[in-house]
């Protein structure tokens, strides 16, 4: 298949078990278990459907003749009746009861609200496994001390698995966010033309308490607690854009982190993994270049764009339907899905086998700790007798000499050699450097990551335990 374009999605970045879940395969199969949960409702309702016809359809319902729909499709140009017809074929029996009172949306727009909610819990569980990743990290670096930056220019110090508590920090607000979308997923249920059911009307001779169960028992038989209450022909297009502003968002902390790891790998602190067979311009000797965090960054920044469409779609719909969203949601939500399974695969992937380099960390820390240490160096001179405003004064010009020592010059930071030849701080350059103890300046670093994992992390973790426990596979 080299003479067509192939989605880059599928070729490169998502897993089988999402491209699955978009595939016409998942699509045909789910449209069939709708026809056959329309069916028995309607059965168990009172309509003159018997046992035979639902145990036909319910024999057919995983061998789809494709063929045959394809053939049909050609002809009249309608996806949804040549699959009606398609199942009739191999179902005789139950042919003239198969879609009975339903429009094409029934079967096409509450496949997308079973296709999503899949998609959601495949995202959920490589999220929550990400997270998993991200805790033994912050835990096994919780007291490493490093340069903290604010402005990317070096602030008060903190910790790495401080730093790495907050790309956690991220993701748990996203994780909040898929739960409370998938929780409040409803099913269209069975509305027709324009929502009203008014076939549903015909067919049961105007009883409104009988038709009144219809849709709440289709979505107990799909798996669902609800469907919405009222909507057009379609569920509101507003529920798309609810999705894709979840993935958007996990898209966002994802490219957040794709950046940090990248500028750590330019100060040559921390490195994704690199495979030893890797080959080209990321491979010399003397650089490594942050390969997979830059197909994060570029992955999610598709992702966060593609979230407008449908937030166009959702405020351009015209009354109770345009069929003016089909071709673009199609289009955005398989590939926002596929694009975020890609990305979450490489965040797992580069979290797994980040490699830390603790004498480099620690090197760029005790340049710049100086600076950061002026405070304290001031109050041990105060305390031991020195005047506080002369002293406040002498290592601000200091500071201001040491800075262009190193700006101008190029030289080492020489701040603590300059402090100890003032005879005003009355210090030894040996006192001054038992004082350059990188863990004195990190603050409560090393306790707040624990106190977030026992409190926060764990129990979430312990929560969807059954879902632990995967291993990141990257195409390329």
């Amino acid at each position: 298949m080299n003479d067509k374009y192939q989605s880059p999605l599928s070729e490169r970045y998502a897993s089988k078990e999402m491209q699955y879940i978009f595939s016409p395969d998942m699509k045909f199969r789910t449209w069939r278990r709708l026809w056959i949960a329309l069916a028995e409702t309607e059965k168990e309702l009172g309509l003159n459907i018997t046992q035979e016809q639902i145990d036909e359809l319910k024999a057919n319902k995983d061998d789809i003749n494709y063929d045959v729909a394809k053939e049909r499709e050609a002809l009249v140009r309608h996806d949804v009746m040549s699959h009606v017809y398609a199942y009739g074929v191999q179902c005789p029996k139950a042919k003239g009861i198969i879609h009975l009172g339903a429009t094409s949306c029934y079967v096409g727009d509450n496949t997308d609200i079973i296709v999503m909610t899949e998609a959601l819990k495949l995202v959920k569980k490589k999220l929550v496994n990400v997270i998993a990743e991200l805790a033994k990290f912050a835990d096994e670096y919780k007291g490493l001390p490093t340069l903290a930056f604010t402005h990317f220019q070096p602030a008060q110090p903190t910790t790495v698995g401080k730093r790495a508590a907050l790309w956690m920090q991220e993701l748990l607000l996203d994780l909040e966010d898929i739960d409370h979308t998938m929780a409040n997923m409803k099913l269209l249920g069975s509305k027709g033309t324009t929502g009203t059911q008014a076939s549903f009307l015909e067919l049961f001779d105007g009883d409104h308490a009988t038709i009144k169960k219809i849709d709440p028992m289709i979505a107990e038989k799909m798996g669902f607690k609800n469907c919405y209450p009222v909507a057009g022909q379609t569920y509101s297009r507003k529920v798309d854009m609810r999705v894709l502003n979840v993935l958007a968002s996990i898209a966002a902390s994802a490219h957040k982190f794709s950046n940090d790891i990248r500028l750590l790998q330019h100060l040559k602190e921390i490195e994704e993994p690199f495979e030893k067979n890797q080959i080209g311009s990321s491979a010399m000797a003397y650089k490594r270049n942050p390969m997979r965090s830059e197909r994060i960054a570029s992955l999610s920044r598709y992702v966060m764009i593609d979230a407008l469409n449908p937030a166009m779609t959702t405020a351009t719909q015209w009354f109770e339907r345009t069929l003016d969203d089909s071709a673009n949601k199609r289009i955005s939500v398989p590939e926002a899905f596929l694009a975020i399974d890609g990305i979450l695969d490489l965040y797992l992937n580069v979290v797994d086998g980040l490699v830390v380099y603790p004498k480099v960390i620690e090197k760029r820390l005790l340049s710049e700790l100086p600076f950061m240490a002026t405070e304290n160096i001031m109050m041990d001179a105060v305390k031991a007798g020195g005047d506080r405003q002369e002293l406040h004064e002498s290592i601000r010009t200091l500071s201001m000499e040491a800075g262009k020592n190193v700006k101008e010059k190029g030289l080492e930071n020489n701040l603590l050699e300059l402090i100890a030849a003032d005879p005003a701080f009355n210090m030894t350059l040996e006192d001054l450097q038992k004082t350059m103890d990188p863990s004195k300046y990190v603050g409560r670093s090393k306790e707040q990551v624990v106190e977030f994992l026992e409190e926060y992390v764990t129990p979430i973790l312990e929560e969807n335990k059954d879902i632990l426990g995967m291993k990141a596979e990257i195409n390329v």
